[in-house]
C-alpha cells in the first residue's frame, strides 16, 4: 500500500485504490490508533490491509503539497522490527526510523495479576494489589525533523535528556528528535529514498545498503554510542493504569549521580503519556505527586497542568506525551499521584498515576560520545 503524506506529518482522506490494494493518504489528521484500526481490514487474497472508502473533513492548509513517503508494510504481530525500519507513529503521526530495540517489563494495572513476577506497592500508594510484569518491546528511534514542529503540541521532541559532564549538578542537555516507541505504535513502511528521514544523526548512525531488508544498516558509531550510553538510555520498566477511560503510561529512567554541597544527588527522568480511550473531550487541569525517598522523606507536589500546559484530550487528538525530572538525596525511592481532569460540563475527576520505582545503578559519568554537534556538550 502506497502512502502519501502532507509535509506537516498529517494524514487525511483514506480511499481504496485498484487491485493492488494501494493506500493513498490525503489530508486527514492521523488522530488515533483506534480510528486507523477501524479503517484497516485484513485482505484474505494478499494478506495485506485493505481499506474501506471513507472521507473526513479536510484540514489541509492552502498551498500545501502532498508527497509520497513510501509503501506501507503489514505490521508485525510477532517478532521485532530491525534497525533501519522506517515507520509512521500510529498515535502522533510522525515519520521515524528504528535504531535498536529495548525489552522492558510492562506492569499493567488494568490486567488482573495471576502468578509470576509482580511489583508490590510503595508505602502510602493507592490500592494494595501487586502487578504482574510481562516483557514488552520498545524501540529507540529518530524522528524526522520535518514533522517535529507539527507534533510539538502533543509530544515533546526533546524529551531524552542527559546529565552534563561538568560541575553543575543540575545541568541537562537533550538530543532533539530522539524517542522511545512501543511495538504496537509502529506502522512500518519502506521507501526507495536513500535518505528518507531528515535528522542530523541519520547519516552518522545509519547507511544505505540496497541489498539488505530493511535497506539501512547501523554504522559502528551507532553501536559505540549505544554501548557507551547504555545505562542512561536503557528502558527497563513501564507502568500503566486506566481511570475513567484515561490511560496513564509512565517510563522512568535513571540519569546518574552528581555531588552537590557535600552530598550525593541522584537524578531520574520520567516520560508520561496520557491517552483518552473514550469519546468525551476532557482537559487536564492539575497534577498531584507524592515522592518517597529511601532517606525517609515524603514530598508532596501540586500544581497547574504539566510542563506549563493544560492539554485537551479528544477523540481527534487523544494523546499527550511529556517528560520531566526528579532528584533525590538517596539512591532509590517511589513516585505516585494523580491528575485532575475537567469535563465539558465543568465537573472534575481524578486519574491515578501508577506507582513506580526510582532505582539507581552503579554510577559512572555518562560517556560523551555523541556524534556531530553533541560532542561539544560533554
Amino acid at each position: 500500500m502506497a502512502a502519501s503524506a502532507i509535509r506537516r506529518g498529517l494524514l487525511s482522506t483514506v480511499s481504496k485504490y485498484n487491485k493492488k490494494h494501494t493506500l493513498r493518504v490525503l489530508n486527514i489528521e492521523y488522530s488515533s490508533r483506534r480510528e486507523l484500526n477501524r479503517l484497516r481490514l485484513p485482505c484474505s487474497a494478499c494478506n495485506l490491509f485493505n481499506v474501506q472508502q471513507a472521507r473526513y473533513l479536510s484540514s489541509r492548509p492552502e498551498g500545501k503539497v502532498l508527497e509520497t513517503v513510501g509503501v506501507f508494510e503489514a505490521p508485525k504481530q510477532h517478532g521485532k522490527y530491525e534497525t533501519g525500519q522506517l515507520f509512521l507513529h500510529s498515535v502522533f503521526g510522525y515519520r521515524g526510523i528504528v535504531l535498536f530495540p529495548w525489552h522492558a517489563r510492562l506492569y499493567d494495572r488494568d490486567v488482573t495479576p495471576l502468578t509470576g513476577e509482580s511489583k508490590p506497592e510503595p508505602p502510602g500508594a493507592h490500592g494494595s494489589k501487586e502487578v504482574k510484569g510481562k516483557t514488552h518491546t520498545y524501540y529507540q528511534v529518530l524522528i524526522d525533523t520535518r514533522d517535529c514542529p507539527h507534533i510539538s503540541q502533543r509530544s515533546q521532541t526533546e524529551a531524552v535528556t542527559f546529565l552534563a559532564n561538568h560541575d553543575d549538578s543540575r545541568a541537562l542537555y537533550a538530543i532533539p528528535g530522539l524517542d522511545y516507541v512501543s511495538h504496537e505504535d509502529i506502522l512500518p513502511y519502506n521507501s526507495t529514498d536513500q535518505i528518507p528521514i531528515q535528522h542530523e544523526l541519520f547519516e552518522r548512525f545509519l547507511m544505505f545498503s540496497p541489498s539488505k531488508v530493511p535497506p539501512f544498516i547501523p554504522r559502528d558509531t551507532l553501536q559505540a554510542w549505544q554501548e557507551k550510553n547504555h545505562p542512561w538510555l536503557e528502558l527497563s520498566d513501564v507502568h500503566r493504569e486506566t481511570t475513567e477511560n484515561i490511560r496513564v503510561t509512565v517510563i522512568p529512567f535513571y540519569m546518574g549521580m552528581r555531588e552537590a554541597q557535600n552530598s550525593h544527588v541522584y537524578w531520574w527522568r520520567y516520560c508520561i503519556r496520557l491517552e483518552n480511550m473514550g469519546s468525551e473531550v476532557v482537559q487536564l487541569r492539575e497534577r498531584h505527586w507524592r515522592i518517597f525517598s529511601l532517606s525517609g522523606t515524603l514530598e508532596t507536589v501540586r500544581g497547574r497542568g504539566v510542563v506549563g500546559r493544560e492539554p485537551v484530550l479528544s477523540k481527534e487528538q487523544p494523546a499527550f506525551q511529556y517528560s520531566s525530572h526528579v532528584s533525590l538525596q538517596a539512591p532509590s525511592g517511589h513516585m505516585w499521584g494523580s491528575y485532575r481532569f475537567e469535563r465539558p460540563n465543568g465537573t472534575f475527576f481524578d486519574v491515578r498515576i501508577p506507582p513506580f520505582s526510582l532505582e539507581s545503578k552503579k554510577d559512572d559519568t555518562p560517556n560523551s560520545f555523541l556524534p556531530g554537534p553533541f560532542s561539544s556538550l560533554a
